[in-house]
């Protein structure tokens, strides 16, 4: 299941700004399965070669580490269960692998913004409060009037 804290949250696993992280600790296998390559396509709308070079439409031939930190984000929270990641640095375009994620198996994040997780059913578990919501309407009103996002 997805399990998000808004707002502020602390604790030794977890990593503030994941792009620079990515940078300092990827592992070469993240970078070589079908998960991972299919979220780049489809984020960074780029094709992951390998563990060290993207073939960007926009910028040529470029090393993983100038990917997006949305789509470094994602990828981490595929490959590194044990670290909590501030998703924040994701778009909304991240938020159906965030769900896809947490079908496979429990993921913790961090967002201080609303993610637009789309019109379909999803469950959600909001941590700040231990309740499960099932629609994006549900997850806005109850972030909304338990004014979750104020720091």
């Amino acid at each position: 299941m997805l399990r998000i804290v808004f707002g502020n949250y602390e604790a030794a696993n977890y990593i503030p700004t994941p792009d620079p992280y990515f940078d300092n600790t990827y592992e070469e296998e993240w970078l070589e399965d079908e998960l991972s390559k299919r979220m780049v396509l489809d984020v960074d709308k780029s094709t992951l070669i390998g563990p060290y070079l993207v073939q960007s439409p926009v910028l040529g031939s470029i090393p993983v580490t100038r990917l997006s930190g949305s789509v470094k984000t994602l990828i981490m929270i595929a490959h590194d269960p044990e670290h909590v990641y501030n998703a924040s640095a994701c778009g909304d375009n991240c938020a159906k692998w965030l769900l896809e994620l947490g079908q496979e198996r429990d993921i913790l994040i961090r967002l201080g913004y609303l993610m637009d997780f789309g019109k379909a059913p999803l469950e959600i578990e909001i941590v700040n409060l231990g309740k499960s919501v099932h629609s994006m309407k549900e997850l806005v009103n109850i972030v909304v009037m338990n004014d979750l996002l104020r720091n």
